[in-house]
């Protein structure tokens, strides 16, 4: 396997465990309170937005040409440690 293969299968992974956490949370959710319920709704929004956002990343990376490819990787590290941060943190208010 190469390594923009292996890059790529790494990506797809972590939004995997992502979708994971999402359906966690959702049955978190139904099992909330009517208040409850609104604010984790707010959280799960947020949290498919950077997903969607990642997922549009990784298409662009699997999409690059080979003499574009380190290019789009780097753009995708960056692009993958903002939205990361804000899954993660939308994550967070979820668990208090």
């Amino acid at each position: 396997m190469s390594e923009r293969e292996q890059f790529i299968e790494k990506a797809k992974a972590r939004l995997d465990q992502w979708n994971a956490d999402i359906d966690k949370m959702k049955a978190k959710m139904e099992e909330a309170n009517a208040d409850a319920k609104i604010q984790y709704q707010k959280q799960l929004d947020e949290m498919r937005a950077r997903r969607d956002e990642a997922e549009a990343k990784l298409k662009e990376l699997r999409e690059a040409s080979d003499d574009a490819w380190e290019d789009v990787k780097s753009g995708f590290d960056r692009a993958w440690d903002s939205i990361s941060g804000a899954f993660e943190s939308a994550m967070a208010r979820f668990k208090r």
